[in-house]
C-alpha cells in the first residue's frame, strides 16, 4: 500500500509502502466490534451499588401493630415499598472486563488500521521533533497537515517531553506509543498521525 511519507512543515518527503498484512486486509467485523466492547467496558469502575433493606438505617421496629389499625400489614419501614427503604435487586460492585485472545485482539488491531487506511485517514510523517514544549509548536504542525479540527491520534515511537507538553492543552490531540495503542484509541479519531520510526514497532507487534 503506498502512502506519502511528509515532513514537519506538511510537504511530501516521497513514496512508502505500508504493511498490507495490517494496513490492507479485509477488516473483521465481529472482532472489532467485540474489541470496542472490551475497551469500552474497560473504562468502567464498576463501582455502583445501592443498599438492601438490611443496609439502611431504621426499621428496627414494627410501625404498628398487625391488625386492627385498617392499614396494610408492615414489618418495617426500611421495606422496599417504604420512601427510604432498601432497594431489591439493585447494583452491586461488580467488574465490567472481558476477554479476546491474543490471535482477535491482533485481527482487531489490523481490522481497525485498514479502516482507517482505505478511508485515507492514516498520515505517515517524520519523526516528531520540537524545539519548545510550546502549544504553538503542535498547533503549526496539525496547521500544515490539515489536522487542526480533526479529533487525532498521534502514535509515536516514543514519548517526548516537548511534545507531550506542547500537546496536553489541545483537547483533540491524543498521544500513544506505539506498542500501547488500542483498537478503542483508533476508532476514537478521526485521523490517525504516526511517525515513520513507529510503523517498525507496529509491525512487530502485530505479526
Amino acid at each position: 500500500m503506498k502512502f506519502e511519507l511528509m515532513d514537519l512543515n506538511g510537504k511530501k518527503v516521497k513514496d512508502i509502502n505500508l504493511d498490507k498484512e495490517i494496513f490492507g486486509i479485509e477488516p473483521n467485523n465481529v472482532v472489532l466490534k467485540d474489541a470496542i466492547v472490551l475497551g469500552q467496558a474497560a473504562l468502567r469502575q464498576g463501582t455502583h451499588k445501592t443498599k438492601t433493606r438490611a443496609e439502611v438505617s431504621g426499621g428496627g421496629k414494627k410501625p404498628w401493630r398487625q391488625k386492627g389499625t385498617g392499614n396494610a400489614r408492615q414489618g418495617s419501614i426500611r421495606a422496599v415499598q417504604w420512601t427510604g427503604g432498601g432497594i431489591a435487586f439493585g447494583p452491586v460492585p461488580r467488574s465490567y472486563n472481558k476477554k479476546q485472545n491474543r490471535k482477535e485482539r491482533k485481527l482487531a488491531l489490523k481490522s481497525a488500521y485498514s479502516y482507517k487506511a482505505q478511508n485515507n485517514n492514516i498520515i505517515v510523517i517524520e519523526d516528531i521533533k520540537f524545539n519548545t514544549p510550546k502549544t504553538k509548536e503542535m498547533v503549526n504542525l496539525l496547521n500544515n497537515l490539515g489536522l487542526t479540527n480533526d479529533k487525532t491520534l498521534v502514535i509515536v515511537k516514543e514519548y517526548n517531553e516537548n511534545v507531550i507538553l506542547a500537546s496536553r492543552n489541545l483537547k483533540n490531540i491524543m498521544i500513544e506509543i506505539s506498542k500501547e495503542v488500542s483498537v478503542l484509541d483508533i476508532v476514537s479519531a478521526k485521523k490517525i498521525l504516526v511517525e515513520f520510526s513507529a510503523l517498525e514497532d507496529i509491525k512487530e507487534v502485530l505479526k
